[in-house]
């Protein structure tokens, strides 16, 4: 009987300490949009660690970006919460440090590298020095530094790419929210996307990366979630749900269409 309580005090402990280190929370959280036939996103609940580099991944229509826009506080949850460093996420100071690049980012084409990370740092309250350096922070960070007073209209896919993940990066300081940052790169892009990242997970920045490009996921990532129909099907250590001589990939199609996929 001792033994008994003393386990389950012991699970209470780990929980409470791990919530308290959690960077994000999910507790309960649903989305029902009146258009649809079915919840986009069903009662889901998990944690993302300080520091963790953690995978969104499923098939289109799963519910990865509602569950991100949640988060960001761009579309309301119908029931439950979503929570960053222990606050609510609806709470704009919550959102403070907070990073978000989404797929297919647009930016104005017409301004230098330099002039739209500018932009970027007043939205951000920045202005005078404190811009300029963490401006070249981000730059030197990314590949850009040189590059940044040529206009975009002139730059590369991989290119703009940097520049929209330096702009991520300038209030992103403890949490990234990544929509496919490699999206339409070639190899060479794409290896220098994941060297960034693990550059950034190396100075400690939590990131949340919602990608189909199982392969990077599978070198980069610390843990995964799969979503399917709104729900969640599996959620790992990546190194724990990968067998010895599988990838990733079949791990996913496992998990969505069942074991005999």
């Amino acid at each position: 009987m001792f033994s008994t309580i003393f386990g389950s005090c012991a699970r209470i402990w780990v929980n409470i300490v791990y919530l308290y280190l959690a960077m994000v929370t999910f507790s309960s959280i649903s989305k029902r949009y009146q258009s649809g036939t079915g919840p986009a996103v069903d009662n889901i609940s998990f944690s993302v660690a300080e520091g963790e580099f953690f995978a969104l991944l499923g098939p289109n229509g799963a519910g990865k970006t509602t569950l991100v826009k949640m988060l960001l506080d761009f579309v309301r949850p119908t029931a439950g919460t979503a929570a960053i460093n222990g606050m609510a996420s609806t709470n704009p100071l919550a959102r403070r440090g907070v990073g978000y690049l989404a797929e297919n980012a647009r930016v104005p084409l017409h301004l230098s590298g330099r002039g739209y990370l500018s932009r970027q740092a007043e939205l951000c309250g920045m202005s005078g020095a404190r811009a300029g350096e963490k401006i070249s922070e981000v730059l030197e960070t990314v590949g850009m530094a040189g590059k940044e007073k040529s206009r975009m209209k002139t730059y590369s896919k991989g290119m703009l790419q940097r520049i929209c993940l330096a702009a991520a990066m300038i209030p992103g300081t403890s949490l990234l929210v990544l929509d496919e940052p490699a999206s339409g790169l070639d190899p060479l892009g794409i290896r220098d996307v994941r060297r960034i990242m693990d550059g950034l997970k190396q100075k400690g920045v939590t990131i949340i990366l919602n990608s189909h490009m199982l392969s990077e996921v599978e070198k980069t990532c610390d843990t995964a979630a799969i979503i399917n129909k709104g729900k969640i099907v599996l959620k790992d250590a990546i190194a724990s749900i990968v067998r010895e001589g599988e990838s990733l990939e079949d791990v996913f199609v496992r998990a969505i269409e069942g074991p005999h996929a």
